[in-house]
């Protein structure tokens, strides 16, 4: 089997896993989220519900794909999702109640965001927030679930161009090249300057900046 038929085969893939799941309960929504890992900014997630039959070529996990991509999908899924909506939790949110409770404020805000109420919720992993309707978290359903891969996206996407805006605001600690995960250079701007407003205090307990 060649690497485009294996792609195009995982791509049917995930779209049918979305369809068998639609056939048992109704509408479903896809969430994920961006941006866990990293010592500044906000935590993003997103909720997309795609019609039946759509199919979207290269759509996959946020992090399997180029910025190009994701940029390319996010465009499309916006323009062809039956409903989305990406929000956020603030780095004073991630601080006050921890990260994993952060990420799950910021799911049930995209999902309240929506303006329709599926009948399912798809959550990549295996934590999901309450949301007063049926959810099934799905380990890795970002390889495996169209509407989770697209979530994927829109949060990732939604995310590095906030990293961007913020690289405006605070240039000096050059998050457009880093996105505030803790790379070397990150931590040598740290160094160099201490901690912004931006800054997830509770990450560096165990640092000394």
């Amino acid at each position: 089997m060649d690497v485009s038929h294996s792609k195009d085969l995982l791509l049917s893939e995930r779209f049918a896993f979305d369809s068998a799941e639609r056939a048992q309960s109704g509408i479903v929504c896809g969430i994920d989220e961006a941006g866990r890992g990293p010592l500044a900014g906000d935590v993003y997630a997103a909720a997309v519900i795609l019609p039946e039959g759509l199919v979207i070529d290269g759509l996959d996990d946020s992090k399997k794909l180029s910025e190009k991509k994701r940029e390319l999908l996010y465009d499309e899924i916006t323009a062809k999702a039956d409903a989305y909506c990406i929000a956020t939790a603030t780095a004073a949110e991630i601080d006050e109640i921890n990260i994993l409770n952060a990420a799950l404020l910021a799911m049930k805000r995209a999902f309240d965001g929506l303006g329709k109420v599926p009948a399912l919720v798809l959550v990549d992993g295996n934590k999901a927030p309450d949301l007063g309707i049926p959810v099934k978290t799905v380990v890795k359903g970002d390889s495996l679930s169209a509407s989770i891969a697209a979530a994927s996206v829109l949060a990732k996407v939604a995310r590095d161009r906030y990293m961007q805006e913020l690289d405006k605001k605070y240039p000096q600690y050059m998050f457009a090249k880093h996105k505030g995960y803790g790379t070397k250079l990150h931590y040598e701007m740290i160094a160099q300057y201490g901690l912004c407003p931006e800054h997830r205090r509770s990450f560096f307990k165990r640092h000394t900046v």
